[in-house]
């Protein structure tokens, strides 16, 4: 089953290094979530950058959600 991210984001070694970015663009998932994390709003983003949807954004959120919800793992003793 393809998660909401699956189609918005991409993972391009080709496109800034790797780095996990929104479908057709150069816009680094990292730079979203950078921007929310300092207060920016999404209208904001929106505003500032057109070829940004909101679905990309909460593609992003949503990536970043996975990407940390990661368990850990200790060895036996």
């Amino acid at each position: 089953m393809a998660t909401i991210e699956s189609a918005r984001i991409t993972i391009d070694p080709a496109i800034c290094g790797g780095r996990p970015t929104v479908t057709g663009t150069r816009m680094r998932v990292s730079d979203i979530l950078d921007m929310l994390a300092g207060g920016t709003t999404a209208d904001e983003i929106l505003e500032d950058f057109p070829y940004v949807v909101e679905a990309d954004i909460r593609a992003c959120l949503a990536f970043a959600a996975r990407a940390a919800d990661h368990p850990i793992v200790s060895a036996a003793a």
